[in-house]
């Protein structure tokens, strides 16, 4: 019989943890071993019930729930998935650790309440697969050496670079971001993310790295210098535009389980303007992109991967890798350079 994940619900609204623990309880894969109202009952409790998987909310008493992550999880490393409204402070949430984060429903819609039960249990599931490295979240980068850096101002006929990550991948595109240069063709994202968080993560990369990062609207030019994050509820493609390409965002099912999806980017990078692209997969959960970036690589697209060792969850690159589509493994700490040598 497999190991129910243990799963220590923390938020201070004693009636949303009772809805959370009552449901979570229901699904076979899941063991809630406690509850907590607050930061320092969760610290007891985490010491003494060693939960596999933690929920936090971000504003709580006594302490916020982003200096309560910064000071645990370098002390007590476990995968945590933050639960909260739509606020600024989620974002900052996740760069310092937490591996994912599901929005708080409207309380006042039983449909809002079951589909996030629902999803929150399914993120439950793939956060206890993500590896936890003690003081990851606050890993320094590696300035990247002149000669590499300044490569990307000769590239040779590449204009753009396409992203997608999943699960700890917002962590993960701020490092790779962090490293790159603003002289670079026009990087594209796709980020698996909820609607109303793609905007706050666009906005703490711009206010953090050397780009102008945004979250992606329709008609936006892919430039050098600009990043453009997918929106968490809408596909993203590129379009051709004159000489250079612009991006497109739609509303549309669901694939591979995901809206904004990462195949629906590179899909539509492979039958434009793979020969002039670079593509990259980060971690993530489940095999979203593999196949597009497989389509790229085949039309003439260099392509990166992620390797296992640095990956949260080695899904998304695993599958990739597996198919061929991946050109380059790496680790997080040089997917940079190999992004520029690609250019």
């Amino acid at each position: 019989m497999t190991r129910k994940i243990r799963v220590l619900v923390v938020d201070d609204s004693l009636m949303f943890r009772e809805v959370m623990a009552r449901a979570l309880s229901a699904d076979d894969a899941i063991e809630i071993v406690g509850t907590a109202g607050d930061p320092f009952d969760a610290r007891d409790k985490l010491i003494a019930l060693r939960p596999d998987v933690m929920t936090c909310d971000v504003e709580m008493p006594k302490m916020n729930g982003i200096e309560f992550l910064r000071r645990l999880l370098p002390q007590v490393p476990l995968p945590v998935v933050v639960v909260s409204g739509a606020n600024d402070a989620v974002g900052e949430a996740m760069m310092v650790g937490a591996v994912d984060f599901v929005r708080k429903p409207d309380p006042h819609s039983p449909k809002s309440v079951e589909s996030f039960l629902r999803t929150l249990a399914a993120t439950i599931k793939s956060a206890a697969q993500a590896k936890i490295v003690p003081g990851n979240a606050s890993r320094q980068t590696t300035p990247l050496p002149h000669e590499a850096a300044t490569a990307a101002e000769t590239h040779s006929g590449r204009k753009l670079i396409a992203i997608g990550a999943s699960t700890g991948g917002t962590e993960a595109i701020f490092s790779v971001l962090k490293q790159l240069p603003d002289t670079i063709p026009g990087i594209v994202i796709v980020q698996h993310i909820p609607a109303g968080f793609s905007r706050m993560f666009a906005e703490r990369l711009n206010q953090t790295t050397g780009f102008e990062v945004k979250e992606a609207q329709s008609g936006d030019e892919v430039i050098s210098g600009r990043v453009l994050i997918a929106p968490g509820d809408r596909h993203m493609r590129v379009k051709k535009s004159g000489n250079g390409y612009r991006v497109e965002c739609f509303e549309g099912e669901k694939v591979n389980g995901h809206c904004p999806s990462v195949d629906v980017l590179f899909d539509s990078v492979a039958k434009l303007c793979a020969p002039e692209s670079v593509g990259v997969i980060l971690t993530g959960m489940g095999y979203d992109g593999a196949k597009g970036l497989l389509a790229m690589r085949r039309k003439g697209a260099r392509t990166v991967g992620q390797n296992e060792q640095s990956s949260v969850v080695y899904g998304m690159p695993r599958v990739a890798f597996e198919l061929g589509a991946v050109e380059k493994q790496s680790s997080l700490e040089y997917i940079p350079q190999a992004i520029l040598k690609m250019l």
